[in-house]
């Protein structure tokens, strides 16, 4: 598989587990909490980036990213009623990302898909959602680091441990790895 390729499902992988080891250790009252009127908790983002990934990805080689069923405004209002039913979609629009571009070749990568009729290669694309997903998780993360105060387990480096990590990598004799490998 084409290295550009293998290299976005692991970083889409990556985010994914992010969110993950996020929402792992959040309750539902803590997925829907929000800090100020009309900011959006955990919860709705995570409605806001699973209707993306719905609308983006379904057909997305053959259809235009932004579905008419989409009803993105709706996004914007919590309507999850259980921690496993935000869950089920979270890992539904992460299957309809992965079920589209894990068996992209590359001849694909230069295809021109649409996005609200604006035209894409299909590299473009994915780092357009990539890069989209990636600022949304980032602030699930945060929120959920707000949320949980010292309770929070880290999901990177520890602060006052980069000297301990780094001395554990560069124990390891050099190779071409990608770094969520050792997470």
């Amino acid at each position: 598989m084409n290295s550009y390729l293998a290299s976005s499902i692991k970083q889409f992988e990556y985010y994914k587990s992010l969110g993950d080891k996020t929402l792992s250790q959040l309750t539902f009252k803590e997925l829907k909490k929000e800090f100020e009127d009309d900011s959006n908790s955990i919860s709705i983002i995570i409605k806001h980036i699973v209707g993306n990934m719905l609308s983006r990805w379904t057909n997305f080689l053959t259809e235009d990213g932004e579905k008419e069923w989409r009803q993105r405004d709706e996004e914007f209002v919590d309507s999850f009623h259980s921690k496993e039913e935000l869950l089920n979609a979270w890992n539904k629009g992460w299957d309809c990302l992965f079920t589209a571009i894990k068996p992209l070749k590359d001849e694909d990568l230069e295809r021109i898909i649409y996005i609200r009729n604006q035209g894409h290669t299909v590299v473009e694309a994915i780092n357009r959602q990539m890069m989209h997903y990636a600022y949304h998780v980032g602030q699930i993360v945060f929120l959920g680091k707000l949320l949980k105060g010292k309770d929070w387990q880290t999901l990177s480096i520890a602060k006052g441990k980069s000297k301990d990590y780094n001395q554990e990598k560069f124990a390891k004799d050099k190779g071409k790895r990608h770094f969520t490998e050792d997470l």
